[in-house]
């Protein structure tokens, strides 16, 4: 079993760590090769949620190509975590979630959404080990995978690390390759160790006002599917 916290190799895959257990996030599937595909199903994989709204699911010119066969084995799920292009949420985050600081305006806009996300991780937790994404592997799986930290009893550096390690993972690879638009761009260290000090903090805040396990009772989550996602994460179950 990886340690929590730890890198993914598999052939393609941007941005992916281990969160925890069974769970593991990336940034868009469509980066990942045939071989990566394996490596993923091989590390036991058998379901991705896609955490991106369905305008966004499309390949692009620089993705691999890859057989539908390379997933075989796999089930893909499709939880977003917001109504894309509400004017509440864009209205305040902008036209996506790109910083800590709008993830309780998330909670609180569309907690079915989240919630739904949850269910699907107790479900896939009956299949075997889950690896969430987004698009960039920060924000939105970050959102969730601290959510999951907070609810298995993670402490705050370890939850304001993770967001962190992502947030460097996908700034690496705009230093490599660029930003998709013009929303995005690379941060040199001087710019990015103060920012990811201030968002890793806004993560610790966001989960600790939350308190997750009440979070997901208020909407409809049972005991047994937050005992599911538990045991998924490797953690004790709550009686």
């Amino acid at each position: 079993m990886k340690s929590a916290g730890g890198p993914m190799d598999w052939d393609g895959a941007v941005n992916a760590w281990h969160v925890s257990g069974g769970v593991y996030r990336m940034g868009r599937r469509e980066w990942l090769t045939e071989a990566g595909w394996r490596q993923a199903y091989d590390d036991g994989i058998r379901t991705v949620i896609d955490l991106r709204n369905g305008a966004e699911v499309q390949r692009r010119d620089s993705d691999p190509s890859v057989a539908d066969s390379a997933w075989s084995g796999i089930s893909l799920v499709s939880a977003p975590t917001e109504e894309p292009g509400d004017p509440r949420f864009t209205g305040l985050a902008g036209p996506y979630l790109n910083d800590p600081a709008y993830y309780a305006d998330n909670a609180r806009l569309f907690p079915g959404k989240l919630a739904a996300v949850f269910k699907a991780l107790a479900t896939a937790s009956r299949h075997g080990d889950v690896v969430l994404h987004c698009a960039a592997g920060r924000d939105r799986s970050g959102m969730v995978a601290a959510m999951l930290q907070d609810l298995t009893g993670d402490s705050d550096q370890d939850i304001a690390e993770g967001y962190r390690r992502a947030a460097r993972g996908i700034n690496e690879r705009y230093r490599t390759l660029g930003p998709p638009h013009d929303r995005e761009r690379y941060l040199e260290e001087h710019e990015l160790a103060p920012l990811l000090e201030e968002r890793g903090d806004a993560v610790v805040e966001f989960v600790r006002g939350l308190d997750t396990r009440k979070f997901l009772l208020a909407n409809g989550l049972a005991e047994a599917e937050i005992n599911a996602v538990l045991s998924l994460c490797g953690a004790g179950v709550v009686r």
